[in-house]
Protein backbone atom coordinates (compact mmCIF):
# COMPACT_ATOMS: atom_id res chain seq x y z
CA UNK A 1 0.00 0.00 0.00
CA UNK A 2 1.37 3.31 -1.07
CA UNK A 3 1.24 6.61 0.47
CA UNK A 4 2.41 9.88 1.70
CA UNK A 5 5.22 11.93 0.15
CA UNK A 6 6.76 11.45 -3.18
CA UNK A 7 10.28 10.21 -2.70
CA UNK A 8 13.16 8.96 -4.76
CA UNK A 9 13.65 5.31 -5.04
CA UNK A 10 17.10 3.64 -4.98
CA UNK A 11 18.31 2.12 -8.10
CA UNK A 12 20.43 -0.71 -8.14
CA UNK A 13 24.12 -1.51 -8.26
CA UNK A 14 25.05 -3.25 -11.51
CA UNK A 15 28.68 -3.33 -10.89
CA UNK A 16 28.56 -6.70 -9.13
CA UNK A 17 26.59 -9.26 -7.50
CA UNK A 18 26.10 -9.30 -3.88
CA UNK A 19 27.46 -12.39 -2.34
CA UNK A 20 25.29 -14.82 0.01
CA UNK A 21 25.92 -14.15 3.85
CA UNK A 22 26.78 -16.89 6.14
CA UNK A 23 23.34 -18.01 7.10
CA UNK A 24 22.69 -18.63 10.68
CA UNK A 25 20.08 -20.94 12.01
CA UNK A 26 16.53 -20.32 10.16
CA UNK A 27 14.17 -22.54 13.43
CA UNK A 28 12.41 -25.58 12.02
CA UNK A 29 11.25 -27.11 8.96
CA UNK A 30 8.00 -29.05 7.76
CA UNK A 31 8.91 -31.01 5.00
CA UNK A 32 5.89 -32.79 5.18
CA UNK A 33 3.41 -29.71 4.72
CA UNK A 34 0.93 -29.86 1.78
CA UNK A 35 0.20 -26.59 0.49
CA UNK A 36 -4.06 -27.18 0.38
CA UNK A 37 -5.25 -23.82 -1.17
CA UNK A 38 -2.00 -21.91 -2.56
CA UNK A 39 -4.39 -20.27 -5.54
CA UNK A 40 -6.34 -18.65 -2.41
CA UNK A 41 -2.69 -17.47 -1.30
CA UNK A 42 -2.64 -14.23 -2.73
CA UNK A 43 -0.65 -11.31 -1.65
CA UNK A 44 -3.03 -9.46 1.51
CA UNK A 45 -5.43 -12.64 1.88
CA UNK A 46 -4.23 -13.79 5.28
CA UNK A 47 -3.52 -9.64 6.22
CA UNK A 48 -7.06 -9.03 5.07
CA UNK A 49 -8.10 -11.91 7.62
CA UNK A 50 -6.24 -11.01 10.27
CA UNK A 51 -6.01 -7.39 10.65
CA UNK A 52 -9.19 -6.65 8.31
CA UNK A 53 -10.48 -3.39 6.60
CA UNK A 54 -10.66 -0.11 7.83
CA UNK A 55 -12.72 3.00 6.16
CA UNK A 56 -12.95 3.33 2.62
CA UNK A 57 -9.89 4.83 1.15
CA UNK A 58 -9.32 8.88 0.29
CA UNK A 59 -7.02 9.63 -2.55
CA UNK A 60 -3.55 10.89 -1.51
CA UNK A 61 -2.72 14.69 -2.22
CA UNK A 62 0.84 13.36 -4.19
CA UNK A 63 0.39 11.91 -7.76
CA UNK A 64 0.57 8.01 -7.40
CA UNK A 65 0.43 5.54 -10.58
CA UNK A 66 -2.55 2.92 -10.12
CA UNK A 67 -1.72 -0.08 -10.66
CA UNK A 68 -2.54 -4.34 -9.46
CA UNK A 69 -1.75 -7.14 -8.18
CA UNK A 70 -3.21 -10.70 -9.53
CA UNK A 71 -2.46 -14.50 -8.96
CA UNK A 72 -3.88 -17.97 -10.57
CA UNK A 73 -7.16 -16.78 -8.27
CA UNK A 74 -7.77 -14.54 -11.30
CA UNK A 75 -7.30 -16.57 -13.69
CA UNK A 76 -6.74 -15.15 -17.63
CA UNK A 77 -6.53 -11.32 -17.47
CA UNK A 78 -8.18 -8.96 -19.80
CA UNK A 79 -4.77 -6.82 -19.93
CA UNK A 80 -5.78 -4.85 -23.04
CA UNK A 81 -9.06 -3.48 -20.53
CA UNK A 82 -6.84 -3.01 -17.70
CA UNK A 83 -4.30 -0.41 -19.56
CA UNK A 84 -7.12 1.14 -20.76
CA UNK A 85 -8.75 1.55 -17.50
CA UNK A 86 -5.49 3.04 -16.26
CA UNK A 87 -3.48 0.63 -15.04
CA UNK A 88 0.53 0.70 -15.63
CA UNK A 89 1.91 -1.52 -13.40
CA UNK A 90 1.26 -4.97 -12.10
CA UNK A 91 2.45 -7.52 -9.46
CA UNK A 92 1.85 -11.49 -10.84
CA UNK A 93 2.36 -14.60 -8.48
CA UNK A 94 4.68 -17.25 -9.45
CA UNK A 95 5.26 -19.42 -6.74
CA UNK A 96 4.43 -20.62 -3.20
CA UNK A 97 7.09 -22.62 -1.18
CA UNK A 98 8.98 -24.94 -3.61
CA UNK A 99 6.43 -26.95 -4.87
CA UNK A 100 3.40 -24.51 -6.30
CA UNK A 101 3.31 -22.47 -9.60
CA UNK A 102 0.70 -20.33 -10.87
CA UNK A 103 -0.86 -21.83 -13.85
CA UNK A 104 -1.73 -18.72 -15.54
CA UNK A 105 1.46 -16.99 -15.19
CA UNK A 106 2.61 -16.96 -18.51
CA UNK A 107 -0.62 -15.44 -19.53
CA UNK A 108 -0.76 -12.47 -16.93
CA UNK A 109 2.99 -12.02 -17.03
CA UNK A 110 3.25 -12.51 -20.86
CA UNK A 111 0.01 -10.43 -21.04
CA UNK A 112 0.76 -7.79 -18.93
CA UNK A 113 3.76 -6.63 -20.62
CA UNK A 114 2.80 -7.18 -24.41
CA UNK A 115 -0.31 -4.75 -23.41
CA UNK A 116 2.17 -1.74 -22.32
CA UNK A 117 2.22 -2.69 -18.25
CA UNK A 118 5.63 -2.86 -16.11
CA UNK A 119 5.48 -6.07 -14.31
CA UNK A 120 6.89 -8.20 -12.33
CA UNK A 121 6.64 -11.71 -9.84
CA UNK A 122 5.91 -12.36 -6.30
CA UNK A 123 6.59 -15.61 -4.01
CA UNK A 124 4.14 -16.42 -1.21
CA UNK A 125 6.77 -17.56 1.14
CA UNK A 126 6.22 -20.42 3.64
CA UNK A 127 8.88 -20.16 5.71
CA UNK A 128 8.87 -23.26 7.62
CA UNK A 129 8.38 -25.47 4.48
CA UNK A 130 12.39 -25.08 3.56
CA UNK A 131 15.18 -22.79 3.41
CA UNK A 132 15.17 -19.05 2.62
CA UNK A 133 17.87 -20.02 -0.03
CA UNK A 134 15.47 -23.08 -1.72
CA UNK A 135 12.42 -21.20 -2.00
CA UNK A 136 14.43 -18.54 -3.44
CA UNK A 137 15.74 -20.69 -5.65
CA UNK A 138 13.02 -22.40 -6.74
CA UNK A 139 11.07 -18.53 -7.33
CA UNK A 140 14.03 -17.66 -9.23
CA UNK A 141 14.02 -20.29 -11.91
CA UNK A 142 10.19 -20.27 -12.14
CA UNK A 143 9.28 -16.44 -12.97
CA UNK A 144 11.56 -14.42 -10.20
CA UNK A 145 13.82 -13.62 -12.07
CA UNK A 146 15.01 -9.99 -13.67
CA UNK A 147 15.82 -8.49 -16.70
CA UNK A 148 17.09 -5.04 -17.53
CA UNK A 149 14.32 -4.28 -20.06
CA UNK A 150 12.75 -1.27 -18.55
CA UNK A 151 9.67 -3.20 -18.54
CA UNK A 152 10.52 -5.64 -15.87
CA UNK A 153 9.80 -4.84 -11.78
CA UNK A 154 12.26 -6.31 -8.93
CA UNK A 155 11.54 -9.68 -7.40
CA UNK A 156 9.08 -9.17 -4.56
CA UNK A 157 8.91 -11.78 -1.52
CA UNK A 158 4.73 -11.84 0.18
CA UNK A 159 5.59 -12.14 3.97
CA UNK A 160 2.41 -12.61 6.03
CA UNK A 161 0.58 -15.02 8.08
CA UNK A 162 0.50 -18.36 7.85
CA UNK A 163 -2.67 -19.78 6.15
CA UNK A 164 -1.37 -23.47 7.15
CA UNK A 165 -0.77 -22.87 10.66
CA UNK A 166 1.06 -20.47 13.96
CA UNK A 167 0.85 -17.28 12.56
CA UNK A 168 4.69 -16.86 12.25
CA UNK A 169 5.53 -20.27 11.11
CA UNK A 170 6.77 -21.95 14.63
CA UNK A 171 9.43 -18.90 14.32
CA UNK A 172 11.88 -17.19 16.62
CA UNK A 173 12.26 -13.03 15.41
CA UNK A 174 15.78 -14.19 14.73
CA UNK A 175 15.16 -17.10 13.01
CA UNK A 176 12.62 -15.58 10.79
CA UNK A 177 14.98 -13.40 10.25
CA UNK A 178 17.72 -15.21 9.30
CA UNK A 179 15.34 -16.77 6.79
CA UNK A 180 14.18 -13.69 5.32
CA UNK A 181 17.57 -12.82 4.35
CA UNK A 182 18.65 -15.79 3.12
CA UNK A 183 15.69 -15.98 0.49
CA UNK A 184 17.10 -12.35 -0.40
CA UNK A 185 20.17 -12.65 -0.53
CA UNK A 186 20.12 -15.71 -2.37
CA UNK A 187 17.75 -13.31 -5.27
CA UNK A 188 20.07 -10.63 -5.36
CA UNK A 189 22.93 -12.54 -6.16
CA UNK A 190 21.45 -14.01 -8.50
CA UNK A 191 19.60 -11.26 -10.33
CA UNK A 192 21.45 -8.32 -8.74
CA UNK A 193 18.40 -6.79 -7.47
CA UNK A 194 17.28 -6.03 -3.86
CA UNK A 195 13.81 -7.72 -3.91
CA UNK A 196 10.84 -5.56 -2.86
CA UNK A 197 8.70 -7.21 0.52
CA UNK A 198 5.18 -7.42 0.54
CA UNK A 199 4.11 -6.56 4.49
CA UNK A 200 2.31 -5.19 6.95
CA UNK A 201 3.87 -3.39 10.37
CA UNK A 202 1.56 -5.55 12.63
CA UNK A 203 3.46 -8.99 10.62
CA UNK A 204 6.55 -7.27 10.42
CA UNK A 205 6.13 -6.34 14.11
CA UNK A 206 4.93 -9.45 15.42
CA UNK A 207 7.07 -12.11 13.32
CA UNK A 208 10.08 -9.96 12.90
CA UNK A 209 10.44 -7.97 16.12
CA UNK A 210 9.86 -4.99 14.10
CA UNK A 211 13.30 -5.51 12.77
CA UNK A 212 15.04 -2.72 10.99
CA UNK A 213 17.74 -3.97 9.00
CA UNK A 214 16.42 -4.28 5.75
CA UNK A 215 16.06 -0.82 4.50
CA UNK A 216 17.40 -1.73 1.02
CA UNK A 217 14.68 -3.85 0.36
CA UNK A 218 11.72 -1.33 -0.99
CA UNK A 219 8.55 -1.74 0.93
CA UNK A 220 5.10 -2.55 -0.45
CA UNK A 221 2.60 -2.50 2.15
CA UNK A 222 -1.02 -3.53 2.68
CA UNK A 223 -3.62 -1.37 4.12
CA UNK A 224 -7.05 -0.83 3.15
CA UNK A 225 -7.48 2.35 4.76
CA UNK A 226 -7.63 6.17 4.45
CA UNK A 227 -4.03 6.40 4.90
CA UNK A 228 -0.82 4.04 4.47
CA UNK A 229 -0.70 4.00 8.37
CA UNK A 230 2.15 3.63 10.01
CA UNK A 231 5.62 1.49 8.42
CA UNK A 232 7.97 -0.98 9.86
CA UNK A 233 10.99 -0.32 11.30
CA UNK A 234 13.15 -0.71 8.56
CA UNK A 235 11.56 1.56 6.26
CA UNK A 236 11.25 5.40 6.09
CA UNK A 237 8.73 5.29 2.78
CA UNK A 238 6.67 2.76 0.89
CA UNK A 239 7.15 2.69 -2.68
CA UNK A 240 3.62 0.51 -2.85
CA UNK A 241 0.62 0.29 -1.21
CA UNK A 242 -1.86 -2.09 -1.54
CA UNK A 243 -4.59 0.17 -0.92
CA UNK A 244 -7.94 -1.73 -1.91
CA UNK A 245 -8.74 -5.71 -2.27
CA UNK A 246 -10.95 -5.02 -5.11
CA UNK A 247 -11.48 -2.10 -7.48
CA UNK A 248 -11.24 -0.95 -11.46
CA UNK A 249 -8.80 -3.73 -12.02
CA UNK A 250 -8.96 -7.19 -11.70
CA UNK A 251 -6.81 -8.59 -8.20
CA UNK A 252 -6.08 -5.96 -5.68
CA UNK A 253 -5.51 -2.51 -6.12
CA UNK A 254 -2.43 -0.64 -5.71
CA UNK A 255 -0.59 2.66 -5.71
CA UNK A 256 2.51 3.25 -7.09
CA UNK A 257 4.89 6.09 -4.96
CA UNK A 258 4.93 8.85 -7.97
CA UNK A 259 4.05 9.45 -11.08
CA UNK A 260 5.28 6.96 -13.90
CA UNK A 261 8.62 7.93 -14.64
CA UNK A 262 9.13 6.87 -11.21
CA UNK A 263 7.82 3.73 -11.66
CA UNK A 264 9.78 3.02 -15.26
CA UNK A 265 12.87 4.02 -13.04
CA UNK A 266 12.17 1.21 -10.47
CA UNK A 267 12.49 -1.07 -13.46
CA UNK A 268 15.98 0.02 -14.47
Amino acid sequence: MLRIALVGLLLPLTSCVAEVDTIEDQGPVDENLVLAHPDDDVVGSQIQLIEGIDAPTVEALVVQTPGLDVSGYQGNVGWSTVRANGGRFAYIKATESTTYKNPYFGQQYNGSYNAGLIRGAYHFAIPNASSGAAQANYFVDHGGGWSRDGKTLPPALDLEYNPYGAACYGKTHAQMVAWIRDFANTVKARTGRDMVFYTSTSWWTLCTGNNASFGNNPLWIPRYGSSVGALPASWQFQTIWQNADHGVFPGDQNRFNGDFSRVQAFAL
